[in-house]
């Protein structure tokens, strides 16, 4: 398995912890101590530190379930002990009884630890629905 894969498949493990609202899972992802952050596509979900990540994962599960993440575009550099990935995907979940699909990029900064590739930050965003295709900035207009 090639450093790439192994990254990729960090990804996958946190799509089936995530679906399985299985949080001690999720939060294994990340590296230890509290020198983790992740920024989600709500205002207020700026977060440093476990309580704080784990805290958004509680409250996501509460609020809906996902069941499947479908991976699209992705980009994966590896420089030496560290890595960035980009990436968009679909989150299929459930929402008060209704299917519904996210869509959703994703950057994930990680670090090697021994043989494995642990999380060290996550941001995930919406593309602009105001910025037209080609066009630098959201213009506020649609």
């Amino acid at each position: 398995m090639t450093e790439t894969d192994k990254i990729f498949a960090t990804l996958d493990e946190y799509a089936d912890a995530y679906c399985a609202k299985d949080l001690d899972r999720l939060m294994a992802i990340f590296v230890e101590g509290e020198g983790i952050s992740l920024i989600g596509t709500g205002a207020d979900e700026l977060c440093s530190g476990r309580q704080q990540v784990a805290s958004v994962f509680e409250r996501n599960f509460r609020d809906a379930t996902a069941k499947k993440f479908a991976w699209q575009w992705k980009d994966i550099a590896v420089h030496g002990t560290a890595a960035t990935v980009a990436v968009t995907l679909v989150i299929h979940l459930e929402l008060d009884g209704e299917n519904l699909t996210v869509p959703i990029r994703w950057t994930v900064s990680l670090v090697k630890v021994g043989e494995n590739w642990k999380w060290v930050h996550r941001h995930a965003s919406a593309a602009a629905g105001s910025q037209d295709e080609g066009s630098a900035y959201p213009t506020g207009e649609n």
